[in-house]
């Protein structure tokens, strides 16, 4: 079991910035970020796995980027030229394994999510 709490979310103009963190309770989790906007279902937008491997959402390559600081057990999201369709909750998430198609895919834990929204 790991526990996640995310913190950053807030509002910004697009062409903006925004970084996203998530405190996590334990290592050797390959861990995410989905996103969902008003409607059902989420989205994965980024995940880093255990190795450091990097795998992004088409709609948010060349502009997010995931890292994360092992020493802190903190995941981050450095959203970069924000646009009014990046609007929604982020939700950090761990996967216990992370499939090929793991935008597809619910991952094992998540957390309580955190409010970003985009004014054009």
């Amino acid at each position: 079991q790991v526990q996640l709490m995310e913190s950053g979310g807030g509002s910004v103009q697009a062409g903006g910035s925004l970084r996203l963190s998530c405190y996590y309770s334990r290592e050797h989790y390959h861990m995410g970020w989905f996103r969902q906007a008003q409607g059902p279902g989420r989205e994965g937008v980024a995940v880093v796995a255990s190795d450091g491997e990097t795998r992004y959402a088409d709609s948010v390559k060349g502009r997010f980027s995931i890292s994360k600081d092992s020493a802190k057990n903190t995941l981050y999201l450095q959203m970069n030229n924000l646009k009014a369709e990046d609007s929604a909750e982020y939700y950090c998430a761990a996967f216990i394994h992370l499939p090929l198609d793991w935008e597809r895919h619910s991952p094992d834990f998540w957390g309580q999510g955190t409010q970003v929204t985009v004014s054009s």
